[in-house]
């Protein structure tokens, strides 16, 4: 890739399509966040502009446990601590109860990010104003330290899909902010190319099983097996495993794409070439996955780059297998991304699936 960027918005929607929450990747959404500059703005808007709609529509509530020491009776009496700290005679008694707060961990979660978020020193100043106020909408709710087990412990249904949404943004930053400790500020590092590579994939898997139907996409799993034939049971645990990127499946058509987020697709070493690596690796699963195939279609090999300036358009047959070499730029609008993944795989039009 050249010193060209993908654009923020575009990286917005790999992340909603990679998260399955496209429909938060809207037009209208795509255009309030265009003109950012940055990821951490991007994802501090983006939270900020969705908590203030968790706001408009009612915070979330759950029962939490309260211990209190009153003058009546609420809820369960704790014997214990009413007589060690001689409550009685103060005409006290300490009580156990649950009472409906906005205080949950989801809303903790999405408070302490905003909390986060404003010490970042290079925020853009809109996004920083937006992130204050969001901020102050949740004044009712603690912070919570958002190490990586916090956000496995929320439990939310299928109706919180928003949520849902919101605490992927939540732990993107998390995971991308560097706190100094003795100044408090933070830091937030750009994505890593292996960050950028599985959500590259992750975004192709989620785009062609909602976006066409032609294919199954990933059906039976990704992995393939290896052809062991020969090889003593006790030694075939020393095999590696093997899990392509993607697998299409259609009574006609197989194709089991390789997704390489590259910077250089072709080497230049002496002349244009392929990636031997790359290729080697695409042979392997096509080989050992032909060779279990009982039936169907003879197996097809793609090898999908990202780019921001030139296409890769080539063919070639390897070993009696059709393998294409292709790629798809980042930098144009999504609508010409979204129209150019479905030609890959000779899908015309957006077709929506659950």
């Amino acid at each position: 890739m050249s010193d060209r960027k993908i654009p923020i918005t575009n990286i917005y929607f790999l992340l909603c399509y990679a998260w399955g929450h496209i429909d938060e990747g809207d037009p209208a959404r795509l255009e309030q966040i265009d003109g950012l500059n940055s990821i951490h703005d991007l994802l501090g808007y983006v939270l900020a502009l969705g908590t203030f709609r968790l706001v408009r529509g009612g915070l979330d509530q759950g029962y939490i446990d309260i211990q209190e020491d009153l003058a009546g009776i609420r809820g369960k009496v704790n014997v214990g601590e009413s007589v060690k700290r001689a409550l009685r005679s103060r005409g006290r008694v300490a009580c156990e109860f649950a009472e409906l707060s906005h205080d949950v961990l989801h809303n903790q979660i999405v408070r302490s990010t905003l909390q986060s978020l404003l010490r970042v020193r290079d925020l853009d100043s809109k996004v920083r104003s937006a992130v204050r106020q969001a901020h102050t909408k949740l004044a009712d709710v603690s912070d919570v330290e958002l190490s990586r087990g916090v956000f496995q412990l929320v439990q939310l249904d299928r109706n919180r899909r928003f949520y849902r949404f919101l605490l992927s943004v939540c732990q993107l930053i998390a995971q991308q902010l560097l706190v100094n400790e003795n100044t408090g500020s933070a830091t937030f590092v750009d994505f890593s190319n292996k960050s950028m590579e599985k959500l590259y994939e992750e975004f192709i898997i989620a785009f062609y099983r909602r976006e066409q139907e032609l294919f199954q996409v990933n059906h039976t799993g990704r992995r393939i097996e290896w052809v062991t034939d020969g090889t003593a049971s006790q030694n075939t645990d020393f095999v590696p495993k093997m899990e392509a990127d993607v697998i299409l499946e259609a009574p006609d058509r197989r194709i089991i794409m390789d997704a390489k987020f590259y910077l250089e697709a072709l080497t230049d070493r002496f002349e244009k070439k392929l990636r031997s690596e790359h290729l080697y690796q695409l042979l392997a699963y096509l080989r050992n996955r032909e060779a279990k195939a009982a039936y169907g279609p003879k197996h097809e090999g793609m090898l999908l780059y990202p780019t921001v300036d030139d296409s890769i358009n080539i063919d070639v047959y390897l070993e009696g297998f059709s393998v294409q070499v292709r790629s798809i730029n980042l930098a144009q609008h999504w609508r010409a991304i979204h129209s150019d993944m479905l030609e890959l795989i000779g899908a015309k039009g957006a077709i929506q699936n659950s």
